[in-house]
């Protein structure tokens, strides 16, 4: 069975930096695209960074410049940094993973929380 752990979410000031981590476990045969949602309250869950296996990127216009997405592809995990922060990055932090055991599916992490405030 497929696990992914996040952890490193917490309350930071504006201006501040906190970096996530993700890792997956379980009967695992490759792990594809990675990546990382937010949701706040009252809004729709959106896509903030994702990157390939081979190290592609992209970002939400929002956080271009101020996040960077990374993974070790030997410890199946992936790292969200975070500099910058603003009351608006408040939400919860989720990992998404394309994970190939038996079969191709998505898997999502538990979420962390993300609080930017003074």
């Amino acid at each position: 069975q497929v696990q992914l752990v996040e952890s490193g979410g917490g309350l930071v000031q504006p201006g501040g930096s906190l970096r996530l981590s993700c890792a997956a476990s379980g009967s695992i045969f490759s792990i594809y695209t990675m990546a990382w949602y937010r949701q706040a309250p009252g809004k729709q869950r959106e896509s903030v960074a994702t990157i390939t296996y081979g190290g592609s990127t992209n970002y939400a216009d929002s956080v271009k410049g101020r996040f960077t997405i990374s993974r070790d592809n030997a410890k199946n995990t992936v790292y969200l940094q975070m500099n910058s922060l603003k009351p608006e990055d408040t939400a919860i932090y989720y990992c998404y993973a394309d994970i190939q055991t038996l079969t191709l599916y998505g898997y999502w992490g538990q979420g962390t929380q993300v609080t930017v405030s003074s």
